[in-house]
Formats: structure tokens, C-alpha cells, sequence
């Protein structure tokens, strides 16, 4: 029974998960199109549509792997949405915009989770019968979830480690020489991020970013 009441929690976990990497990933697509690039339009990624997103890894294996770590974190990521970066009419702003946008919409989407758990924290006695009970709960859950996911992934993707959003913010501030040699990184990128959270750098990074973010928006 207590496996199942596990199951059934980190499917409910699993649905503000899919939304905000879905929605990190539409948003770098469509803040391109707005800046001259119609790659991801092109590719049909200017999309909610989880399918045309989720990565296997990335999307379901990595966070159930992260839950049955029991790591302090639980995060995901969805497959990258192409863009051509030489095709943004301002090279510098239009990558920065770009790069930017993903990263904006979870805190976004983090602060109305916010707002709407408190909400439904502090009117629940007005919503709150033998029917609606186990339904709001879920949906405590859901958004409580959403909060701390979306606080995560956008700490998580502000890292200055290439291929992360970051790192391309960061480039753009650096003198051309120095940028190039700071994007030969990437083809290790992967490797130092799987590196860092295997010993719990990152976890603390995070972790100390969060915090209180997390804590503000839900109330405490």
C-alpha cells in the first residue's frame, strides 16, 4: 500500500514536471522567432505539447532515478529546442533574450504556483467538503511540487556551465577571444554537470538558492 501511495505521488509530481520543461523549452523557441530565428517554428517546437518535447532521459528517467536516490532535489530537462543563433537580428541582446526565456518562464510559473497554493491555503475551508478534500490535496501537492521544481530549474539552468543558460548569458559579457575558448567547455559540459551532482555540488548550489525562494512562495 505504501509503494502504491509512492507510485501515485511521483505521477502527480510528475505533471508540473512535463509542464515546465515544456514550457522552459516553447519559451527559448518562441523568444527566437520574436528575435529572427524561425528554427524551432519551423521544426514545430513553438508548442505546449509535451510530445514534442519530453526527452526519455531527461523527462522521466533522470527524475525517477533522482527520487529513488533520494536526492534532495528532483529536477528534469527536455530535448534542447534548436536554434540558430546566428540568425537573431542582435547577435548579443537576441542570445541573452533567448537563453533568457526559459529560465523566466519557471519563475514564472513558480510564483503563480505560489500565489495559487496560498490562496487555496488560506480560503480552504470554503472549498474544503468530503468530495473536493482528496482532490484539493492533490492539487496542494501538484503546485507545492511545481513551486520547488521550477525554483530548481531555473537556479539549476543559471549555472555558468556550458551547454546550460548561463553559461551563454555569461558569454555575451565576455571579450570574443575569451568566449571562444569558454564554449569549447561544452563538449564537456555534460560530463562536469554529471560530475557535480554526483557529488553534491550542485545539490548545494542549489539547495542555498532555493531556500528561500521556496520558502517565500509557499508561505513558509
Amino acid at each position: 500500500m505504501h509503494q502504491e501511495f509512492d507510485l501515485y505521488r511521483i505521477l502527480l509530481m510528475l505533471v508540473p514536471l512535463i509542464f515546465s520543461v515544456t514550457a522552459h523549452e516553447a519559451a527559448h523557441g518562441y523568444a527566437a522567432y520574436r528575435m529572427g530565428d524561425s528554427t524551432a517554428k519551423l521544426a514545430g517546437r513553438l508548442t505546449l505539447n509535451p510530445l514534442k518535447h519530453l526527452d526519455l532521459f531527461g523527462s522521466f528517467l533522470l527524475p525517477a532515478m533522482l527520487v529513488w536516490m533520494k536526492s534532495s532535489i528532483i529536477f528534469g530537462y527536455a530535448k534542447p529546442v534548436p536554434v540558430n543563433f546566428a540568425a537573431l537580428r542582435n547577435f548579443k541582446k537576441g542570445t541573452i533574450i533567448v537563453s533568457a526565456a526559459g529560465v523566466a518562464t519557471n519563475f514564472a510559473i513558480a510564483v503563480f504556483s505560489g500565489l495559487f497554493f496560498q490562496f487555496l491555503a488560506q480560503y480552504e475551508e470554503i472549498f474544503i467538503n468530503p468530495v473536493t478534500s482528496a482532490t484539493l490535496s492533490d492539487l496542494n501537492y501538484m503546485l507545492s511540487y511545481s513551486v520547488i521544481i521550477n525554483s530548481v530549474l531555473a537556479v539549476f539552468n543559471l549555472i555558468p556551465i556550458p551547454p546550460l543558460d548561463g553559461s551563454r548569458i555569461l558569454s555575451m559579457f565576455l571579450p570574443v577571444p575569451m568566449r571562444i575558448r569558454y564554449a569549447r567547455i561544452e563538449r564537456f559540459g555534460m560530463i562536469i554537470i554529471i560530475a557535480l551532482l554526483l557529488t553534491g555540488v550542485i545539490d548545494k548550489i542549489i539547495i542555498y538558492f532555493t531556500t528561500p525562494v521556496i520558502t517565500f512562495l509557499l508561505g513558509g
